[in-house]
């Protein structure tokens, strides 16, 4: 008898014992099938909403081909996600206003590479090259008189454009390759707040030609205060429009040249 329940109580312990490793099996199948799933919706709606890696070898000339077919597409700067389209195309325009749902009367700037654009597409004869190359590239949009050769659909009736060269290298190659200014405006929603990753502003990707991913910009919120935006349109002074990222560091360089505040 005492053999017999010993059996039985051994017994009893290898069925206990089976049945915990089962369950642990099962439950780590479960997680492993839930990873791989995962992995793979997130796969299939990064290729379903044409999401691209800045550092695939072909971003570049995918991004300059959206633009080219009039397309808006999201792409990383130097401060927070921004929205994008070609500045000389009114459909490209309208469309960029459709999706951020941006009131059509509030202006957007304008993005370029090099100080030389900057010249031809706004009228700033009065600020010294000494001046911009303090200033540019980097986190601050200067408000000029805006150059004759922009379309008239661009910001109709406003005198003045914004103009940002940013420190993002592949913004600047993109606005290279494409050779024309690009209007830029922030990847979010109006009246919502700046995004420092894709997915932040993920309700947006279905009405995007593609979202170029460039990791997360920036390690504090601080950052999604975005580009500081200043009026140098008026010579010998400045107004701050935006008080954004770097804002004082700005001002100290406008002001070592002369220029002071607008009364």
């Amino acid at each position: 008898m005492l053999l017999l329940s010993i059996g039985r109580r051994l017994v009893l312990s290898d069925r206990k014992a089976s049945v915990r490793y089962v369950m642990k099996r099962t439950r780590t199948i479960k997680h492993d099938v839930n990873e791989i799933s995962n992995k793979y919706a997130k796969r299939l709606a990064n290729e379903q909403y044409n999401v691209i890696k800045t550092s695939q070898k072909d971003a570049k000339e995918v991004a300059v081909e959206k633009l080219k077919n009039g397309e808006v597409i999201a792409i990383p700067t130097d401060t927070v996600y921004g929205l994008t389209c070609s500045a000389n195309n009114p459909k490209a325009i309208s469309n960029l206003y459709k999706i951020k749902k941006r009131n059509e009367l509030k202006p957007v700037a304008i993005c370029v590479p090099k100080i030389e654009d900057f010249r031809c597409w706004g009228e700033s004869d009065h600020l010294v090259d000494e001046l911009l190359k303090e200033l540019l590239p980097g986190p601050v949009t200067i408000v000029v008189k805006r150059s004759p050769k922009l379309i008239r659909e661009l910001n109709p009736d406003v005198p003045n454009i914004g103009i940002r060269i940013t420190e993002n290298s592949f913004i600047q190659e993109v606005c290279e390759a494409f050779g024309e200014p690009i209007a830029l405006t922030s990847a979010n929603k109006s009246s919502s707040q700046s995004t420092l990753k894709v997915t932040e502003f993920k309700e947006l990707w279905p009405e995007l030609g593609a979202v170029f991913n460039g990791g997360q910009l920036g390690l504090s919120e601080a950052q999604r205060a975005a580009s500081t935006v200043i009026d140098l349109s008026v010579p010998g002074h400045y107004k701050i429009i935006r008080r954004g990222v770097s804002v004082e560091e700005i001002i100290k360089i406008v002001e070592k040249y002369n220029i002071r505040p607008s009364v």
